[in-house]
């Protein structure tokens, strides 16, 4: 099918939260100007072939029993139910990025448990230390991708394969106690989950915060994924407030900095951060990284 989204439309740029790194097995980028998503959706697994024409048009294909649903989703997805008219940009660096980017808009995959996972994984440990976790996880409890997929596709863990998950391939994914926790809660009530895409913004977040193990970073971060929700802002995170804090002060913020600074934005305090991100602003190198952690060797 192909669909002529009715405003402009930066296909990288919106679809790039999704990507979880560059090995990300439920998401590829292609020199051909072709990116392939996987997803679960109520019919089962699907994979979404996207690309972007001149004239504006994108052409998407699908495959799977998921098919039908994710090409459904495919206005959502782009960001046709996001709603920037009433944005202002407080800071001119905010003003500058959104001049510069007028295709930047947050989209809605419309699924909970497929952006959970990642999300969980990435509490409170590196990018590659989650990222791995994630390759794994997919690579032994997602099906392989349907359709013509790029070579190691897979679709997301279901729920039921997470709760199948034995202790010692948690432990050889490198997931500690506490997100594998995390997550088997989550699959638990995953169909009540769910319902948080419908609900959107402060409502859904709430019903995520009511798993144990999923706290304000942990929603924040499903709901700008999963309703592309402009107001979840990612507490808690540790790049963010410096993030914010050096492109529009000159220095790094905490959390209580951040929400002062963004205050008014709300209700898209998010929006603000993400025209940020996607300028390029970065918080500053001044010493190492962060250890890489290895809990498969504990």
């Amino acid at each position: 099918m192909r669909y002529r989204p009715p405003f402009t439309v930066d296909l990288g740029a919106v679809l790039a939260p999704l990507r979880r790194g560059k090995g990300d097995p439920c998401f590829r980028a292609e020199e051909s100007g072709v990116t392939w998503l996987t997803g679960n959706t109520a019919a089962g697994p699907g994979t979404l072939a996207l690309r972007r024409f001149a004239d504006a048009e994108v052409e998407a294909q699908a495959w799977g029993p998921g098919a039908d649903g994710l090409l459904e989703g495919l206005p959502a997805l782009l960001g046709a139910d996001d709603d920037d008219s009433e944005f202002v940009a407080h800071h001119d660096p905010v003003a500058r990025a959104r001049r510069a980017m007028p295709g930047l808009r947050l989209g809605s995959t419309g699924r909970v448990f497929d952006v959970l996972i990642p999300a969980v994984l990435e509490q409170k440990v590196t990018g590659y230390e989650a990222r791995r976790s994630w390759r794994e996880l997919c690579r032994w409890y997602g099906q392989p991708a349907p359709g013509p997929a790029p070579a190691g596709m897979r679709v997301p863990p279901t729920p039921r394969a997470i709760m199948s998950i034995v202790d010692w391939k948690w432990h050889r994914a490198g997931v500690d106690l506490s997100r594998r926790r995390a997550l088997i809660f989550a699959a638990q009530v995953a169909h009540r989950l769910e319902r948080a895409a419908g609900l959107r913004g402060a409502e859904g977040r709430a019903l995520l915060r009511k798993v144990p193990g999923i706290g304000v970073w942990t929603a924040a971060e499903v709901a700008q994924r999963a309703w592309g929700d402009p107001d979840a802002v990612s507490f808690g995170d540790f790049h963010i407030p410096a993030i914010v804090g050096y492109a529009l002060l000159g220095e790094p913020l905490d959390d209580d900095g951040l929400a002062d600074v963004l205050a008014p934005y709300s209700p898209q305090r998010h929006r603000a951060v993400r025209y940020l991100e996607a300028a390029g602003h970065t918080r500053p190198r001044f010493g190492p990284r962060f250890a890489i952690r290895d809990y498969r060797a504990m």
